[in-house]
């Protein structure tokens, strides 16, 4: 298999794309939430988020030709790769804002490197779980239904991926109806532009031109000139940060989102060998937590992932050269601090057409690789992840309607007013907390009901006891702004899944065969 094959653009597009959105909400979060001097932000997180991506985009493409030689394809497609948007958000909202306020209320002379501190230290723990959690995680995969692992994928696929940039392409038809009118040409109808023009090329190109005639771009101000600012160990930041307690306050929420890394990245290990790419689980794994160490050691305070999204990527001829490609690209632009002039010249909206194409492929690749049978336990793997999502847009309904502030918190009064609408806001705060172990759990245990599998289908409910009583599962707490996990028993859920798990263990003594239904 050849480095680069002209797939490999088509690829690029769509992949550097996914990475520079993940880019730009850290700048803004860390300026317009943290108010992180800009100069940190350039100087250390932004070149650690360069080394971090680089190693991982280089080993997966090495990886992937390596699959390649030992097979005696040409069509194998390297996993994507990048920083993981659930962690980005968690780290800030939940990890470092708290320590800023703390240190603030402290008398800290700098709160600001306080926060990022803190977020170094989250994601130097994230990176050890999901590197000890290698050597066991190929067991948990072999043992899980597929219909499990992909509807899971395909849950997050539908709600945070192409749910978003559907509404955001019907919010602007011209600019987003059009390039997916690119898209739908190319990928669906597997045709190519004379001059063998890339689609996602085509699609960038069409969709950044719309975009400057209709004036959703360029930026408001323009950006200052670039600058060069190389990589930096930041270890003493680190001991200094490890020494100052920041791991013991946050372990609930580094604990969790470890765990979180360490499933998404499985699903899509899953994902990759349901499109034809089987790969080794563990040097996969590994190599996830080393980025996310990497990262921390040099002044990232956020963890980086296997990316969702490598059927789509393989279907439009993506194999190694788009993971060196993008390794390279993000390295420049944060190396550079050239990020604030492409957002201002070529906005989201020219490439969310390719990014709605993915979540698609996703969702759809859930009903296609696994047995028919497994339809309904597929159905039931993509609820738990639309419900997340409809508890995001809750909770953004509420903060634009003037909540979510100190003046007027979120409470646990909210569910009453729900209520009074027929929202179970509670059942959708309750989904939302530890929502992928609920959709792989669930869909399990209906694949082990429909095989009439009545222990496995019990063990399954079982194991959502367990994880419900320990808080990983449905327990949530208030914050002024938001609901989050708080790793208290859910004694509720517990019960109703010790319940469940009764049930099927008797279900061979309660229950006959009934063929005609």
């Amino acid at each position: 298999m050849r480095w680069f094959v002209r797939g490999d653009l088509d690829g690029f597009f769509g992949l550097a794309l996914d990475n520079l959105v993940q880019l730009l909400l850290i700048e803004s979060l860390c300026v317009g939430v943290l108010g992180l001097p800009p100069d940190l932000i350039d100087s250390r997180i932004l070149p650690g988020a360069a080394v971090s991506i680089l190693v991982g985009n280089v080993f997966y493409a090495i990886q992937a030709r390596r699959l390649a030689a030992r097979t005696g394809r040409t069509d194998v497609c390297a996993l994507p790769y990048g920083i993981n948007t659930v962690s980005l958000v968690a780290h800030v909202f939940l990890v470092m804002l708290p320590a800023k306020a703390i240190a603030t209320a402290a008398g800290a002379p700098d709160p600001a490197r306080v926060a990022w501190q803190a977020g170094l230290v989250a994601t130097l723990s994230s990176g050890i779980i999901e590197f000890a959690a290698a050597f066991v995680a190929e067991r948990v995969r072999k043992a899980t239904p597929r219909a499990a692992l992909l509807s899971t994928l395909a849950g997050i696929a539908l709600g945070f991926i192409t749910f978003g940039f559907l509404f955001r392409a019907f919010a602007r038809p011209i600019v987003g109806l059009t390039t997916f009118g690119v898209v739908m040409l190319t990928y669906f109808g597997r045709v190519r532009f004379k001059g063998h023009l890339p689609g996602g090329l085509v699609a960038i190109a069409l969709g950044t031109l719309l975009a400057w005639i209709t004036g959703l771009a360029p930026g408001a101000v323009v950006p200052p000139a670039a600058s060069w600012h190389l990589p930096v160990p930041v270890i003493g930041d680190l001991i200094e940060a490890l020494g100052g307690g920041h791991l013991v306050p946050y372990l609930s929420v580094i604990i969790a989102m470890g765990l979180f890394n360490v499933l998404g990245s499985l699903q899509n290990i899953e994902s990759a060998e349901a499109a034809g790419d089987l790969y080794d689980t563990r040097p996969a794994l590994m190599m996830n937590g080393i980025g996310s160490i990497a990262a921390a050691l040099f002044g990232s305070a956020f963890p980086t992932t296997i990316y969702i999204g490598h059927p789509g990527w393989k279907a439009i001829g993506a194999r190694a050269g788009y993971s060196i490609l993008n390794g390279a690209f993000i390295t420049v632009i944060c190396l550079t601090g050239t990020i604030a002039w492409i957002s201002w010249a070529v906005p989201i909206d020219a490439g969310m057409a390719i990014v709605l194409w993915i979540g698609i492929v996703i969702s759809a690749q859930a009903f296609e690789a696994t047995p028919r049978e497994h339809a309904a336990a597929v159905v039931v793997g993509l609820l738990p992840g639309i419900g997340a999502w409809a508890a995001l847009i809750a909770k953004n309904g509420l903060r634009a309607a003037g909540m979510g502030t100190d003046a007027h918190p979120f409470t646990a009064a909210l569910i009453g007013e729900f209520q009074k609408s027929d929202t179970w806001i509670h059942g959708v705060f309750s989904l939302e907390q530890g929502f992928l172990f609920t959709a792989m759990l669930l869909s399990a245990a209906v694949v082990g009901v429909i095989e009439r599998r009545w222990r496995t289908a019990a063990a399954w409910c079982g194991l959502a006891a367990a994880l419900s009583a320990t808080g990983l599962m449905h327990s949530y707490r208030w914050t002024p702004s938001d609901t989050v996990l708080s790793l208290t028993p859910a004694w509720p859920f517990a019960i109703a899944y010790a319940a469940m798990a009764l049930l099927f263990l008797t279900a061979s003594w309660t229950t006959e065969p009934n063929e005609g239904h």
